[in-house]
């Protein structure tokens, strides 16, 4: 069964109900069945399995869970909503360009060296107007390159040694008085990094 973008032409509402729909005939059909889609939701729920194509190339394949799990380009990282970035691992550390994160030891997974990524969720980015107090291990400062409305949140497009997304409710916005073009200091806590062999 091949199935050609099936949801793309649907307002949202009746998109929710027919994927909801088509993800049970799916499970019940036993032929199988290539969906074609750019919407990564769609994917996320109807797929056993994913391949990701980006320049017509295969650039990752796996199931669901492991692509959203260890996304291997930016392309895909936005696909699955997380800030990446490769570097140079040397245990719990990847050094990106000019800026060392510290990464959560990843259980069982030994010692991490040589070429990594390291990922985490817009949400996990922490804004202050001014350097915090104590001493977060990823402290980095930014330049505000945008601001846009993303769900129920509020997206911060930050630019500085890396670039990054920060995920803030409306009134942390308005608290910190955020504009575009504003020096931001942002954070991330180690725990919250997941690193990985590039």
């Amino acid at each position: 069964l091949l199935l050609d973008e099936p949801l793309a032409a649907l307002d949202a509402h009746t998109r929710l109900e027919i994927r909801s729909q088509l993800r049970r005939h799916l499970a019940d059909f036993d032929g199988a069945t290539v969906l074609v889609t750019h919407d990564p939701l769609d994917a996320m729920v109807l797929a056993d399995r994913l391949i990701v194509i980006e320049h017509g190339a295969i650039v990752q394949q796996g199931s669901p869970a492991e692509v959203a799990r260890r996304p291997r380009t930016d392309y895909v990282a936005r696909l699955v909503g997380l800030n990446l970035y490769r570097g140079t691992a040397d245990g719990a550390r990847v050094k990106v360009g000019e800026l060392l994160l510290h990464t959560a030891e990843q259980l069982g997974s030994g010692h991490l060296d040589g070429p990594a990524f390291v990922a985490f969720p817009p949400a996990a980015v922490a804004l202050y107007r001014t350097r915090p107090d104590g001493s977060p291990r990823n402290l980095w400062q930014a330049r505000i390159d945008g601001i846009e409305r993303h769900g129920d949140n509020v997206r911060v497009h930050l630019d500085g040694p890396v670039t990054a997304f920060a995920d803030i409710t409306p009134a942390a916005v308005a608290d910190l008085d955020l504009t575009p073009g504003q020096q931001i200091w942002a954070s991330v806590k180690a725990t919250e990094t997941h690193a990985y062999p590039a």
